[in-house]
């Protein structure tokens, strides 16, 4: 089993491999998390989906404290590299890496990307990662693609990541999909009740994945889970 630790937004670190896996890291100014302290965290590799600054606002920072690897698309690599960060490995959708954790296949996301001065981020992307103790998909934000399907066919994992706020990604219901699709009956949600725009009504959520045979898994900020 995997250890999930739910930081708000879509930030969350997983214990695998041995290894802290922090997945866009956006606490700082995230009033949710207000009662999660950044610069405590410790992670040995932080995973950046694109360049909104909902998703890699303290990338640097913890990065800088920790000296956590940043892996990421070529572009938010060395975008980061160019904040300071020391160690980051960049990567392209459909290629993957094995680290000492494990393996990291970069997936296609359908969704903008750019940074927060504006400039070009490059295209947003998801991670499948495999570990020794267990398998996920991370879609970061996206749209339902068919794409997902492939992940399904191609990896045997454990549950998956999805964003469910609607509005500026998939909903609850498209969700779901993606989750049969991925292959998984469990699924985390993350990407809600930040904004006013994807504020959620929790209990439909889970009925909608309840209603595809699925489990929506909504930890409190804080939170940690095993899966």
């Amino acid at each position: 089993m995997i250890a999930l630790t739910y930081y708000g937004h879509s930030c969350f670190a997983v214990r695998a491999g041995g290894k802290t896996l922090l997945f866009d890291p956006f606490i700082t100014p995230n009033e949710l998390a207000k009662g999660i302290d950044a610069s405590q965290l410790r992670p040995d590799f932080i995973l950046v989906s694109h360049g909104h600054a909902d998703h890699l606002a303290d990338a640097a920072a913890i990065a800088g404290r920790s000296g956590a690897m940043v892996i990421s698309t070529y572009e938010v690599a060395v975008w980061l590299q160019g904040q300071g960060v020391k160690s980051a490995h960049p990567m392209n959708h459909g290629g993957a890496r094995s680290f000492d954790f494990g393996r990291v296949k970069l997936t296609s996301a359908i969704h903008s990307s750019s940074f927060p001065d504006g400039s070009y981020a490059g295209n947003p992307c998801g991670f499948v990662v495999e570990a020794s103790d267990g398998g996920f998909y991370y879609s970061g934000d996206t749209a339902l693609t068919t794409d997902m399907r492939l992940i399904g066919e191609m990896h045997r994992l454990d549950f998956a990541v999805l964003p469910i706020g609607d509005n500026f990604t998939m909903g609850a219901s498209d969700a779901a999909r993606a989750a049969q699709w991925a292959g998984v009956k469990r699924a985390v949600g993350v990407h809600y009740d930040t904004f006013p725009p994807i504020r959620i009504d929790r209990d439909a959520a889970r009925s909608a994945f309840k209603a595809a045979g699925l489990e929506l898994l909504l930890p409190k900020i804080g939170e940690t889970i095993e899966i």
